[in-house]
């Protein structure tokens, strides 16, 4: 006697945490999560993601910063992110942006692309990563076009000295900085070497750190850092700083620090 599929059942079926195999391979279309990886502002997909702290809604970071030029609520909500300084509670939201890249096809490509024309437009050297990484993608994609390059191919594996070699770099590969860090109060002294250069990817945090070592503080949160006496918040590259507040001045990055002081 045989069992037709309507009335034979693995016993596996029956328990609790048993999945049809079809559920997990379900395709999602990319349109039907447009919503949520995209920037409410320019309705483009998220470049640069960046959340708002208060309701962790996310935006374009060169479109959220335009906005809070002129207003202090979230373009979505309207909640007040802050009365008057809005721009520190907003944070480069990296996991967004991966899944944003790896969402989207050619995305990335195309915005390393932009970045050297912009850079090439000015007349300036195109910063290290990102021609690092147009170079990495375009020989990928080629070698995966004409069959000549496999990721899986033992030669292109990194040996363990490379390795090594690759994170012992510790980002001198990356678009490099010049900053000169002043005191503007009489109660914290000066750093004796206020010049300093270091990666493009670095934050505003990383510089409290920094001082805050050098000077033998308590705690990194004791102290504010301004540009062109705005507070910069914590979150901010020292890229991002460059691009927005120090686009068309002459080298190196003139930043101010002093004890915070409790915003109202």
């Amino acid at each position: 006697m045989s069992l037709s599929k309507e009335t034979y059942r693995n016993p596996n079926q029956c328990s609790p945490g048993y999945m049809n195999p079809e559920m997990l391979t379900r395709r999602i279309k990319l349109w039907d999560i447009n919503a949520h990886i995209t920037c409410r502002l320019c309705e483009g997909y998220l470049i640069d993601a960046t959340t708002v702290t208060e309701c962790l809604h996310t935006f374009c970071r060169s479109c959220l910063v335009k906005y809070l030029e002129e207003n202090n609520t979230c373009p979505t909500c309207r909640i007040v992110i802050h009365q008057s300084h809005p721009l520190q509670y907003i944070g480069h939201d990296r996991t967004m942006q991966d899944i944003v890249y790896k969402l989207v096809p050619g995305l990335q490509e195309a915005e390393m692309k932009k970045q050297r024309e912009f850079y090439q437009r000015l007349g300036l050297e195109v910063p290290g990563d990102a021609k690092g990484e147009l170079c990495n993608t375009k020989l990928h994609l080629d070698g995966q076009h004409n069959g000549d390059v496999k990721p899986e191919d033992g030669a292109n594996k990194e040996s363990p000295e490379d390795k090594q070699e690759e994170d012992n770099d510790y980002h001198r590969s990356d678009e490099q900085v010049s900053i000169c860090l002043e005191c503007n109060s009489s109660k914290l002294r000066g750093l004796k070497r206020k010049w300093i250069r270091c990666s493009a990817q670095a934050t505003v945090l990383h510089l409290k750190k920094f001082i805050a070592k050098k000077l033998n503080l308590t705690s990194f949160n004791e102290l504010d850092i301004l540009c062109n006496e705005e507070i910069l918040g914590k979150d901010h590259t020292l890229k991002f700083v460059v691009v927005t507040r120090w686009r068309f001045k002459k080298s190196p990055l003139l930043l101010h620090y002093r004890p915070k002081m409790d915003l109202l």
